[in-house]
This record gives C-alpha cells, sequence and structure tokens, in this order.
C-alpha cells in the first residue's frame, strides 16, 4: 500500500522530524524508516534497517543524520543512541551470494520488506529512501534523499551503514589484501588495483563489470584463478 494523508504537507524547512510530525497529526503512530547500506559497492554483502523511534523528546537522537554525513565515530554514537531509544529495529544481511543470484534490486526490496516485517511492532506507516517497496505491512512512501529528510529513515541509514561497516572490518581479516575495513567494498582507486593484482575473491558481486573484467583478466593471465578452475 502506499499513500500519503490527505491534506497533510511537510514544508522544506521542516527539520528532520517533519515528516514524523506530520503522520502523528494523522494518528499514523507507530512510524517505521527503512533504508540500506552496500548497494553501491562492489564487495561484501547488502544490509537493510528498519527503525521504529519512540514520539516526542525521546525520538530526537542526538547527532542523528543520513548516515553517509558522519564521521565513523559520530555513526558510532548515533547507532549507540538508536539502540538505546528505539521502539524498535531490526537489520537484514543479504549476503553477496544471494545479491549475485537474486540481482542488486530485487535483493534490496527483499532485504527492505523483511528488515520492516521483522520489527516486532505493526507501523502505521513507513517512510523509504528513494524508491517505493511492494508488499509492505503498511502504508508507505518513498522520499527522495529520505536519510536526509526523515528522522526514522536516517535513524535505519546509521543501523545499516554501522553493521555493514563492522561486517566489512571483519571480511578485512579474512582478504587482508583487499583492504575492506578502508573502503568497505566500494570503488576506490586503491580497491581498483587490489582487483587488478589478486584477482576478485568471493565476496566480491560477478554482477559488477569491474569484478568480471578483473576476474577474466586474472583467469587470463594463468594465475591462482585459473590453475583452481582447471
Amino acid at each position: 500500500m502506499a499513500g500519503w494523508p490527505r491534506g497533510s504537507t511537510v514544508r522544506r524547512d521542516a527539520g528532520l522530524w517533519g515528516y514524523e510530525r506530520a503522520l502523528a497529526r494523522h494518528g499514523l503512530l507507530p512510524i517505521a524508516g527503512a533504508d540500506e547500506a552496500g548497494r553501491g559497492a562492489c564487495a561484501g554483502p547488502l544490509v537493510a534497517a528498519a527503525v521504529v523511534l519512540p514520539d516526542g523528546k525521546r525520538g530526537q537522537v542526538p547527532g542523528l543524520a543520513d548516515s553517509k554525513l558522519l564521521t565513523p565515530a559520530a555513526r558510532e554514537r548515533a547507532y549507540a543512541e538508536i539502540v538505546d531509544r528505539a521502539v524498535a529495529w531490526h537489520a537484514v544481511v543479504i549476503s553477496t551470494a544471494d545479491v549475485d543470484r537474486l540481482g542488486l534490486h530485487v535483493a534490496n526490496v527483499l532485504a527492505l520488506r523483511s528488515a520492516v516485517a521483522h520489527l516486532g511492532v505493526d507501523p502505521s506507516y513507513v517512510l523509504l529512501d528513494g524508491f517505493p517497496v511492494p508488499g509492505l505491512c503498511a502504508p508507505s512512501l518513498a522520499v527522495w534523499k529520505g536519510d536526509r529528510v526523515a528522522a526514522c529513515v536516517a535513524a535505519a541509514s546509521v543501523i545499516a551503514k554501522v553493521t555493514r561497516d563492522r561486517l566489512m572490518v571483519e571480511l578485512h581479516e579474512q582478504f587482508p589484501e583487499y583492504e575492506f575495513a578502508t573502503h568497505k567494498g566500494y570503488i576506490t582507486p586503491e580497491h581498483a588495483a587490489a582487483l587488478e593484482r589478486h584477482g576478485p575473491c568471493v565476496e566480491h558481486r560477478q554482477r559488477f563489470i569491474n569484478v568480471r573484467r578483473a576476474s577474466a583478466e586474472y583467469v587470463g593471465d594463468n594465475g591462482p584463478m585459473a590453475e583452481e578452475i582447471a
């Protein structure tokens, strides 16, 4: 289901809690926000999260913002505050293999839907970042740059980002040659150089053209991957 309450508007200068206040005026509580992390990465899992913040002052998380605008230390502080204050929250991890098997967008939609479904509370409304998600348990709205204009979506973005970053640090311990702890699986000059030097590992997404290219070049050079395939 989708749709915004008739007659309700949110001013551009309403701040991070404007959407929640507008929905609350229509009695639409609790409100869930959902977002993902890792959609643009060529390595590592996709993580989606959903968060329900409490109404009133307790829901006004100190330092809350779009996770991409926060430093790692600020994200960790916001994460701790969200976990402490949230009425409910849930994160879903989709493995690299499943992202390749399902396709990125399908995996993304399934992860967001699952995160909302496993909150443990039934939201009256769901705010999403960027694109609609069919099959949710409540009416929803996809908000452009939702993680910058809706507090519950920003909170979900922080939960998803911190969860995924921690997983990428763990993967760095398994695959130190790729420096996953530094770039978290996104393409940087250093990551591209490591791909060229070592070829992809099992945590690289084969649907990404740069990974397929690196895989083909590495096999073509008769490197270790070619020996293993043979």
